[in-house]
């Protein structure tokens, strides 16, 4: 997100350049160059993943499988140069996404759902669109225009695990997950997906038919998949018309491969009930039931004992009863098993640190933000490298988990402000010199730290008359002080400069 952010602050000051869609040959506006699409997705990738519940591991032959046949349609894609890549994450929602540059994901929830290979491809084919297509790159390209050069273009993600956020810090490129793509992009997508369908020999009417079932889904509000695949690319009648009538046109004697594709998929049907067990106890968590979600953990591992995200949510469950010697047993099993994922180096670190274990909770911690950045593990680290007298560090943990809207971003920020509040007072308080309804001047002084404040110390200047200085002697936070000028309001004019700010304060005890 960090080249995000970058190609945003300087692209409006670039010429516009026309070329042509390498998809649909129409000549088009381009800002985003193609190593800026590989560079955003790249970073990107990895972040969007481990907020999706990470790779799925328990069959790596799954995995090449949906890597084969997404080799077969990008290869005869418009855009074969780009760098694919092809994951099947460990998410029971049925969805899939693709990034910037090629980064395509498929949900494990999404493949126990769909009956062929042609199926599959048509999936992938209608995501691989959507990056050779430039659509993300087309949709910031349009918001910069728009914007005329704003420095942040929305781009919404939502978490699909029961209520728990996965609380990312500011920068993380993981936002380009759930883009919502417009009708025409969406038609666009699953035009010319069929067509790489029908080149790389798969029968494009699987397409439509998964279409259909796509629409009969959404009208039966499955909830499932209306917050899935249904979120950021809604069925239409329309699209199911379109997609038919063009279909007719391709025809031939095309591949449709259900009976391999079931065979492909056997362990995720075999194991299917286990996922919904966990699920449940994802939710029963939320809902503060952790003796409900520890029963529903060990019936998912009795089913599949391997799956480290039930050793895990078994890890949460004894965290919450606190059973805590067995809470870290727990997550040890779930690293062994999966050691990529990072929330569970996220909650050894935290069992770590409870008991005192300070050096050993700082590098789960630290692994933990190497795979996702999170508050969390940030306003830990913070409070681990204050305690050691490390304010610098502590301060630059504090400033990366501040802007999270979560319990741990605003004990960060609280925490930062206590570190910053004595040395950067002017960071904290805004001033501002105005007339009053009598017509008086006052001085204005507004507390914006998340911390009360004492012994503020504030300064007015006026180019004519000197400065004054004036001691407030406690603020709360939020709170707006008025103080009286000795000025008359009629300095106000043209020529006199007069100007504010805090200079000194201290944390109120």
């Amino acid at each position: 997100m960090f080249l995000l952010r970058r190609l945003l602050l300087v692209l409006p000051l670039a010429l516009a350049a026309c070329a042509t869609n390498p998809v649909t040959g129409r000549s088009e506006l381009h800002l985003v160059s193609e190593q800026q699409e590989i560079s955003m997705g790249r970073e990107a990738y990895v972040p969007g993943q481990q907020q999706s519940g990470g790779q799925y591991v328990l069959d790596p032959q799954l995995t090449a499988y949906v890597r084969e046949v997404g080799q077969k349609l990008s290869r005869v894609s418009d855009r074969p140069q780009l760098p694919y890549e092809f994951v099947v994450l460990n998410e029971s929602v049925p969805n899939a996404w693709a990034m910037p540059g090629g980064k395509i994901a498929l949900n494990r929830g999404l493949l126990v759902e769909l009956k062929s290979e042609a199926e599959l491809a048509a999936v992938i084919g209608h995501e691989i669109v959507h990056a050779a297509g430039r659509h993300a790159a087309r949709g910031m390209e349009t918001g910069l225009l728009l914007q005329a050069g704003a420095a942040a273009v929305a781009i919404a993600a939502s978490d699909s695990r029961y209520g728990r956020v996965v609380d990312t810090v500011a920068g993380v490129g993981a936002g380009l997950l759930g883009v919502k793509y417009g009708r025409d992009l969406e038609l666009e997508a699953d035009h010319y997906g069929m067509l790489y369908m029908q080149r790389a020999g798969y029968d494009p009417m699987a397409a439509v038919a998964l279409q259909e079932t796509f629409l009969r889904l959404s009208n039966g509000k499955a909830l499932n998949w209306l917050e899935g695949l249904f979120a950021s690319h809604p069925p239409s009648q329309e699209r199911v018309d379109a997609n038919r009538a063009f279909a007719a046109t391709l025809g031939g004697d095309l591949k449709t491969g259900e009976r391999e594709y079931q065979t492909r998929i056997a362990h995720l049907l075999k194991t299917r009930e286990a996922y919904k067990r966990f699920d449940e106890g994802e939710k029963a968590l939320a809902q503060k039931e952790p003796e409900k979600a520890l029963k529903l953990a060990d019936a998912a591992l009795k089913i599949e004992p391997r799956e480290a995200l039930f050793h895990g949510l078994r890890g949460d469950a004894h965290a919450a009863l606190g059973k805590h010697t067995e809470a870290e047993r727990d997550y040890d099993e779930a690293i062994k098993r999966n050691p990529d994922f990072y929330d569970f180096y996220l909650g050894r670190g935290r069992e770590r640190q409870r008991r005192g274990d300070t050096e050993a909770a700082r590098a789960d911690f630290t692994k933990a933000n190497t795979l996702l950045p999170t508050a969390q593990a940030h306003y830990a680290l913070g409070r681990i490298r204050l305690a050691a007298g490390r304010k610098g560090e502590a301060a630059e943990h504090f400033r990366a988990a501040a802007g999270a809207p979560s319990e741990a971003g605003k004990g960060a920020a609280v925490a930062l402000a206590r570190l910053e509040v004595p040395q950067r007072p002017g960071n904290y308080f805004a001033t501002a010199i105005e007339r009053n309804a009598r017509g008086q001047l006052v001085l204005l002084v507004r507390n914006n730290a998340p911390v009360a404040a004492q012994a503020i110390t504030v300064v007015a200047t006026h180019s004519a008359r000197g400065r004054e200085s004036y001691r407030i002697p406690s603020m709360r936070p939020g709170e707006t002080v008025q103080i009286a000028l000795p000025w008359p309001a009629s300095d106000l004019r043209e020529g006199v400069r007069v100007g504010s700010q805090v200079t000194g304060a201290a944390i109120a005890d």
